[in-house]
C-alpha cells in the first residue's frame, strides 16, 4: 500500500490546490529561515552560516517528516498528507488562474498584484501581453520546481527526502537572488537547489515534449540540441530546460528585456525568435519572424498542457520507481 502513496498524492495534486486556510509545512520552514537570518548575519560568516542554516533546516524537515510517516496506523495517512502539501503544481495553476482571470476582464492592476505574486520581476507597468509572459514564463518553469523535482525526490527518499529538497528549494526562493544582499548567505541554497533540481529540470522537458502530442501544441519540436543551445544560455543550469521546450511547443517566445528590482535585466530569447530560420535535415521549418506573443488563450492551453505533461510524467517516474524497487 506504501508504493502507492506518491501516486495518490500526485493525482490529489492534480485535482485539488492546497487549502487556503489549513497552514502549510512551507511556511514553517520559510519562518525557520526567517529566525536563522539574523544571527547568521551578525556571525560575519555569512556564506558559512548560509550552509550551517540550509542543512540544519533540510535536516529538521527531513527528520520530522519521515518520523510522522513512520509512525504505527497513523503513519500511511501522514505521508500521504506530507507528500500531497509537498507538490504544488495544483496550487499554482489555481493562483495563475486568478491572475489570468483578472487579465482577461481588463483589471491590469489587480492581475499586476496577482502575477507580482507569482514572479519576482517588477509587474507594476506591465501591460496585457507582458502580464500573459509573465505567467507564461513562471508557469512552464515551476513545471519542474513545483512538481517534477519535489516528485522525483519523493520516489527516491520517500516524504524525507521531499521535504529535505522543499527546504533546499525554500532557501533558494528565499535568499538565493544574486544581489550584493543574498549573495553570501544564499549561496549555499541555490547551489544545492541547482545539484538537486538538475535531473528533473531535464526530466521536465522530456515530458513537456511527451505532453504536446496530447494537448496537440501548435509548435514545433527542434530536437534536442537547439533546446540545449537555449537552456545553457540561462544564468541557472536548470530553469531553461522546461521554458525553452514550452516556448518553442507553443510556438512563442520567452525571455527578453525583463525589469527587475528597478533594473532592466536582458534574458536570452527562448524559442522560436531565439533562433532565425532555424532548419533541421536541410529543411526550414520555422521562420522566427512569425512567432507569436502569450495571450489569455496560449496561456490557457499551456496551463492544460502542464497538468496533463505532470500527469504522464508523474506516472512515467511511479513506473520506473516501481519496477526498480
Amino acid at each position: 500500500m506504501a508504493h502507492l502513496v506518491p501516486l495518490l498524492a500526485l493525482f490529489l495534486d492534480a485535482r485539488f490546490a492546497d487549502p487556503r486556510q489549513i497552514p502549510h509545512p512551507v511556511r514553517c520552514i520559510g519562518a525557520a529561515y526567517r529566525v536563522l537570518e539574523k544571527p547568521a548575519r551578525a556571525s560575519g560568516h555569512e556564506r558559512i552560516m548560509g550552509v550551517a542554516c540550509v542543512l540544519v533546516v533540510g535536516g529538521c524537515a527531513c527528520f520530522l517528516a519521515q518520523s510522522l510517516a513512520g509512525l504505527p496506523y497513523v503513519g500511511m495517512l501522514f505521508a500521504l498528507c506530507l507528500s500531497f502539501a509537498g507538490l504544488a503544481m495544483g496550487t499554482l495553476l489555481r493562483e495563475v488562474e486568478i491572475a489570468l482571470a483578472a487579465i482577461e476582464s481588463g483589471e491590469l492592476e489587480q492581475a499586476r498584484a496577482a502575477v507580482g505574486m507569482l514572479v519576482s520581476r517588477d509587474t507594476v507597468n506591465l501591460e496585457r501581453n507582458e502580464l500573459c509572459r509573465a505567467l507564461a514564463e513562471s508557469v512552464s518553469e515551476n513545471f519542474n520546481d513545483a512538481l517534477v523535482a519535489p516528485f522525483f525526490w519523493l520516489l527516491l527518499g520517500g516524504p524525507g527526502g521531499l521535504w529535505a529538497y522543499k527546504a533546499v528549494s525554500t532557501a533558494d526562493s528565499m535568499w538565493g537572488y544574486t544581489t550584493l544582499k543574498w549573495r553570501d548567505l544564499g549561496w549555499a541554497g541555490a547551489r544545492l537547489d541547482d545539484v538537486l533540481a538538475w535531473v528533473p529540470a531535464r526530466l521536465s522537458a522530456f515530458f513537456l515534449l511527451i505532453g504536446s502530442y496530447v494537448v496537440r501544441c501548435p509548435g514545433v519540436f527542434p530536437g534536442w540540441g537547439v533546446i540545449a543551445k537555449q537552456a545553457k544560455a540561462m544564468k541557472s543550469p536548470n530553469s531553461g530546460w522546461p521554458m525553452a521546450m514550452a516556448a518553442w511547443l507553443h510556438d512563442v517566445r520567452m525571455g527578453g528585456p525583463t525589469a527587475y528590482f528597478g533594473e532592466l535585466v536582458h534574458k536570452p530569447v527562448l524559442g522560436p525568435d531565439g533562433m532565425r530560420n532555424f532548419e533541421r535535415d536541410g529543411e526550414k521549418i520555422f521562420n522566427a519572424a512569425a512567432a507569436g506573443i502569450w495571450t489569455p488563450e496560449g496561456i490557457r492551453l499551456l496551463m492544460r498542457h502542464i497538468r496533463v505533461s505532470g500527469l504522464i510524467g508523474g506516472c512515467l517516474l511511479w513506473g520506473c520507481w516501481g519496477i526498480a524497487l
